[in-house]
């Protein structure tokens, strides 16, 4: 199962951070080919589950996400199950006003593509990482 870890700093405090990421309606605005989150239910001991719609690399694919790790301006865990399987864990850490993020996402490569698309697939994934985390920067800097 491939690991990508990414981390950057945001100008914003932890608190505003956290509560910006934990709202699922703000993923499409970040996340490049994300582009609908539906169905969100909050779910009772905090974070939601929610049905999204994703475009890999030209591929329609869908699923749903549930939130199964809750710990309020620290850290949130989320599973994808459907057309991608995937973990995501979103860390976040005071720095002095700023807030560092760590995002760690462990993934099955997706069964739909050819075997010999699986590097340029890959190298996507990496690629769109940066950006959603670029674009969370971006959201609170300017």
């Amino acid at each position: 199962m491939p690991t990508l870890h990414k981390t950057i700093t945001v100008d914003a405090p932890v608190e505003k951070v956290f509560q910006y990421m934990a709202e699922p309606k703000h993923l499409p605005e970040i996340w490049p080919s994300l582009y609908e989150v539906k169905e969100v239910a909050t779910l009772p001991k905090g974070g939601h589950k929610f049905a999204w719609f994703y475009n890999m690399a030209g591929k329609q694919v869908q699923g749903t996400t549930e939130t199964f790790e809750w710990f309020p301006n620290e850290r949130f865990v989320d599973k994808t199950r459907g057309d991608i399987e995937a973990t995501f864990a979103w860390k976040f850490f005071p720095e002095n006003g700023y807030t560092k993020i760590e995002l760690e996402a462990d993934y099955t490569p997706p069964k739909f593509f050819p075997k010999e698309e699986l590097p340029f697939v890959m190298r996507r994934n990496e690629f769109e990482a940066d950006l959603i985390l670029e674009n969370l920067k971006a959201r609170f800097e300017i």
